[in-house]
Formats: structure tokens, sequence, C-alpha cells
């Protein structure tokens, strides 16, 4: 709940106080500060628990949250909103929520007769929601203007599509590095630190020159990109070299920073100002579940190729077959992302 009610508003602040023409800039800002965070991530979790347990990772978020709240309420003292009046959908968001919650329980179920169950139940409320957010005043999920926008929409879409193809190769790796390698939490970490550095470093530059370039044309590249180095990762095999794996993280870093930031941008601007917080919610929205989506593929193929047996040696083969099946349906994804990138048009006049 937390981290939806800062998702939710912080791309809306951002864009709302940047005129178009600083708009990418300011975006690829806050893109690069997130990158940066997933950058110290990994390499200090995978200390932490190695020296300190896992439970030191919680840990130390507490004094930061703290340090964050004292900043926040220092700098940020006025409160501002351009649609008020409005109704909060808590009809739409239990709905919703419900619907999520039937689908991924029944990805991680499968192929248990139960996990087909969950799944049809979640489409049934899929359906339940569609026929209440169009008819509620003040949905949570703006469907009418998803129909009506084309920018918006597709905008949307390739961010669905986007992270449901990426999310969980970072996942992947860290297994794979662990248990196929033998490397320890902390190496691992390290290696894997590529690809959210060099996020960090092209965000930046990347919503910059989606103020002066069409950002679907920026984006697309950037989706192009993502799908050559997700299929690099098919390839992957037990005797893989580190800096074929490390050269693979940086073109996926790459391709990753060109699409974030512009993407971003594409969405905000597509928009009247009066609906940022609805954009805003909506692009965190798409970006959660395609996570959710990532994890739940990844689910459904171990469950069908390794079963129930814990991930180790015993299973490398059909762990590494597991892998190389779900990278493959991540390139096939991403592959199809790249035209619902370019399908959105032009965004700006």
């Amino acid at each position: 709940m937390g981290s939806a009610m800062i998702y939710g508003t912080g791309v809306a602040m951002i864009t709302s106080v940047f005129p178009p023409e600083e708009r990418g800039r300011a975006l690829g800002i806050n893109v690069t500060a997130v990158y940066i965070g997933l950058s110290i991530g990994p390499f200090l979790g995978g200390y932490l628990t190695e020296f300190l347990t896992w439970r030191s990772i919680f840990l130390t978020n507490i004094p930061l949250g703290i340090y964050i709240i004292y900043q926040i309420r220092r700098h940020l003292a006025e409160e501002w909103a351009d649609a008020r009046g409005e109704r909060f959908d808590i009809i739409g968001s239990v709905f919703y929520s419900a619907m999520l919650l039937a689908v991924m329980y029944g990805f991680s179920k499968l192929p248990e007769p139960g996990g087909g169950a969950a799944i049809i139940a979640g489409v049934v409320l899929a359906g339940v929601f569609y026929a209440w957010e169009t008819r509620t005043p003040d949905p949570v999920l703006d469907i009418p203007l998803l129909a009506s926008n084309r920018a918006f929409a597709f905008s949307n879409l390739a961010a669905l599509i986007n992270y449901g193809a990426t999310f969980a190769v970072g996942f992947l790796l860290s297994l794979y590095l662990q248990v196929v390698r033998g490397l320890d939490p902390g190496t691992a970490g390290l290696i894997l630190i590529t690809q959210p550095v060099v996020q960090a470093l092209f965000a930046t530059p990347a919503g910059r020159l989606s103020d002066r370039v069409e950002p679907q044309y920026v984006a697309s590249a950037g989706m192009a990109l993502t799908t050559l180095g997700l299929a690099l990762l098919t390839f992957l095999a037990p005797e893989t070299p580190i800096p074929q794996i490390i050269a693979s993280l940086v073109l996926f870093g790459f391709g990753f920073a060109l699409f974030s930031s512009p993407n971003t941008n594409a969405v905000m601007t597509s928009v009247d100002r009066s609906l940022y917080g609805v954009a805003s919610g909506m692009l965190a929205t798409m970006r959660t579940t395609g996570m959710m989506f990532s994890l739940g593929v990844v689910t459904v193929i171990f469950a069908v190729l390794i079963g129930t047996t814990q991930i180790g040696a015993a299973v490398q083969a059909p762990f590494m077959t597991s892998l190389q099946v779900a990278f493959t349906v991540f390139t096939i994804l991403c592959t199809l992302g790249i035209p619902a990138s370019l399908a959105r048009g032009r965004v700006r006049g």
C-alpha cells in the first residue's frame, strides 16, 4: 500500500511542475534515481545477506524511511491537485485486487486443477471489474481514456509488455549464478548490478532526447535493444563466460534506459494536466502488473519443468531448460512490444 502511494503520485508531481520541453529530462532524472537504488540493492543486499542475514535488509530500510519522511515534511510543505471532488472507487479497487490475486494465485498453483480454477475466477472478476469501471463516474482505471487516447493506451501497453518481459530476468540470473555457477550472493549481486548501473547512466540522457525527438522512436529503439539482450540470454549455458553475461546485461540495461524515460514522458504528455494523477497511477499499474506477470510466467515454467523440488544442483538440467524457455518467451513478448510502442503515434503537435 505504501509503495502504491509513492509510485502512483511521484511521476504526476514531477510532471506538474515542469513544462513539456523539460519534462523528459526531469522524468529521466527520476528514473535515474530509481535505477541508482536498484544498482545499490543487489550489491548491498547480497553482502547484508551474507554477513548479517536477510533480516538486515528489512531493518536497514527503517532509518532510511524515517529520513525520507523528514525530507518530505521539510521540502514539500504544500499540496496541490488539479482534479478535485472525485470520489475514491473502493468497489473497483476491490474487484481489481481480487482479480489480480486470483490470477497470480492460479499461476503459482499450476498445473494443479486448483490453479486453473483460480485463473478462471480471475477472468470472471476481470469481466465484473470492466463492467463496473465503465459505469462508475470516478473509475480507479479509466477505461474510456484508454479507448479514446491512442498515445496513452499504446504507451501503457508498451510499459506492460516491457516489464512483463524483463522483470524476472534478475531473479532468474541470480538463481543461475548461485545454483549453476556456485557464486556467493555478494558476487552474484556484483554481476547483476551491471544492468541497473547502465540504466542509471543513460536514463537521464534518454529522457532529454525524448524532449527533442518523438518518444515513440526513442522508446521503440530501446524496446528493440532490450529484445536483443533477451535473445542473447536464450543461449545461456552452464559454461557461458561471465563477461558474456555482463555484456548481455549492458545491452539489456541500455535498451531499458532508452525505453523507460521516453515512454514515461509519452504517457504523461498525452493527457491533460487534470489527468496527471490518473496517468501516473495507470503507468504504475502497468508496471506492477507486468512485474507480477513476469514472475507468474517463471512460476508456471518452473512448475511444469521442475515441479515442487527445491532448486539446486540436483535439478540443474531441468533448471537450465527452464531458463532457456523463460528467456525465449520473454524475447517473443518483447518483440511484440516493438510494434505496440511504435503504434502510439506522435504525442506532441
